[in-house]
């Protein structure tokens, strides 16, 4: 391979197919010279197996990977095991303590040195506003962007102290995104006034505290480019913005280049051309082996046929490499495990997160001494795409021992994630029959199914409590006269915290 070829790989980085590393995954490796591997929740079977499956393939290819995966808390976790999960961003903004963050940052830089990461795809820096979030939401740390500042910046130095460097994402900010990027194009008509006011601030103090890295957004911003086309392929933002104006000096890398918003404008191989010409440093492509290659394919040709210049591709690699080589070892802090402050920190976060959202009826809890009834998600369904903790998988064992030191022995039916007309009449007989219903409720913005099933709840419900999981802003479906409740996530910590709040006074 020539120079450049060379130079080029080591700015991917890309996904492997699933837990056991294949001769097709070093050929793939091999091939592109893609310097980087990023870890998912379908390469993860436990500690010991992951850190074999890096190890294996850096040795097959004789040379050191960086290694990345996104490890932002709550709702988005690949590693399972051997990691404290905490709560979601959102939560810990509410719990109103940023050395909270930092010492998060802290304790999961441990946690994944020992499991070989480099470079968490973390914190997210997105402000939110008063429009709904649909993919944002409670990843961000809020809607004040000096909290969201604090709080990132906080956990980026907790991080840097523990060893892993930090990707402040997603620049120059979505929270306010009215589509998600990973199936569709978002537009987002902020003028530069109110990014520089709002959305910017964090990502100004990260680059002032030293973040490492910083991942752009794929929306398009047509008020801050009017060229129109999304901020992944922008120089204006990418270039001129976030290299010049702010002045990064680490490594600036895409989001994910198989997302639908980039599919919907021009093809994986020159998404990757206009990506590395818009300024970017790091490239991901992660899941599809022919999408992989052919953004390699594509940006070698670019620098070979000159039509990107050969003093970027090198300024880029080297940028890259300097991240990769911050750490001399693949792992420290011997083996895997989650550190003892860990789980206590994850509670105190929890506990201080919970928010009434709707009062309900005031003879509540007098009605927890009758017949309870408790409608929870088939949590179990959704182990297979996503880290669901084991407790949580046992969905009836879980609630009959989260109710159990209240005295409360509830009536519980599980339910599916998107349950059907005849799981939701068979919720609605049962919230019929006992004094009170407690509706854990999954998502009634993403899924229909959920929005009726709380319909039909809350028609034959004597008293119902709702606790609104994965999206707090379903609270404006909630009836007059229905508890609302929430810990900004669905983690194990966030529903011990909302049940204790709702069974003791």
């Amino acid at each position: 391979m020539t120079d450049f070829e060379d130079l080029v790989g080591e700015r991917f980085v890309i996904g492997l197919g699933g837990p056991t590393l294949r001769d097709a995954d070093v050929r793939l490796f091999r091939e592109t010279r893609a310097g980087g591997v990023i870890l998912y929740r379908r390469n993860f079977a436990s500690p010991e197996q992951v850190i074999a499956l890096v190890e294996d393939l850096e040795a097959a290819l004789g040379r050191r990977l960086l290694v990345a995966t996104d490890h932002e808390g709550g709702r988005v976790i690949m590693l399972g095991r051997g990691v404290t999960i905490f709560p979601d961003g959102l939560a810990m903004g509410t719990a109103g303590d940023a050395a909270f963050a930092h010492r998060q940052g802290l304790l999961e830089a441990r946690e994944l040195r020992r499991l070989g990461v480099d470079l968490n795809l973390a914190p997210v820096l997105d402000v939110l506003t008063e429009r709904y979030s649909p993919n944002i939401g409670i990843r961000s740390y809020g809607k004040d962007p000096t909290l969201v500042a604090r709080y990132g910046v906080a956990r980026i130095r907790g991080m840097a102290r523990g060893g892993l460097s930090a990707c402040a994402k997603h620049f120059p900010g979505k929270g306010h995104s009215p589509l998600d990027a990973h199936v569709g194009l978002p537009t987002i008509e902020s003028t530069w006034e109110e990014m520089r006011a709002t959305h910017l601030v964090p990502f100004l103090e990260a680059i002032g505290a030293g973040v490492e890295c910083v991942m752009t957004s794929h929306p398009v911003y047509p008020n801050l480019d009017p060229s129109g086309v999304p901020a992944t392929f922008s120089r204006r933002l990418v270039e001129e913005c976030l290299r010049t104006e702010l002045g990064f000096r680490g490594v600036i890398a895409t989001d994910d280049l198989e997302m639908g918003a980039i599919g919907e404008v021009c093809p994986i191989g020159e998404a990757a051309v206009r990506a590395a010409a818009a300024g970017h440093d790091l490239l991901l492509v992660c899941h599809t082996e022919t999408a992989q290659r052919a953004a390699v394919a594509a940006l070698v040709e670019a620098y070979g046929s000159g039509a990107l210049p050969a003093p970027g591709l090198e300024a880029a690699a080297e940028r890259v490499r300097k991240l990769r080589e911050r750490r001399a070892a693949r792992r420290e802090g011997g083996p895997p495990g989650a550190e003892v402050d860990g789980a206590p920190l994850a509670k105190a976060i929890a506990t201080r997160a919970v928010t009434l959202v709707a009062p309900g009826p005031a003879d509540f809890r007098r009605r927890l001494n009758g017949r309870v009834a408790v409608i929870f998600p088939r949590f179990s369904e959704l182990a297979g795409r996503i880290t669901i903790e084991e407790e949580l998988q046992d969905e009836r064992r879980y609630v009959t021992e989260a109710f159990a030191p209240a005295g409360i022995i509830p009536e519980s039916m599980v339910v599916p994630i998107e349950p059907a007309p005849a799981d939701i009449a068979a919720a609605a007989t049962l919230a019929a029959t006992c004094d009170v219903t407690l509706l854990f409720l999954w998502d009634a913005h993403l899924h229909a199914s959920n929005r009726a099933l709380l319909e039909g709840v809350a028609r034959r419900a004597q008293a119902l409590a709702v606790v609104l999981l994965r999206d707090p802003w379903d609270a404006e479906f909630l009836r007059p006269g229905i508890l609302g409740i929430t810990a900004y996530g669905f983690r194990k910590w966030q529903l011990d915290a909302v049940i204790a709040r709702l069974a003791y006074p």
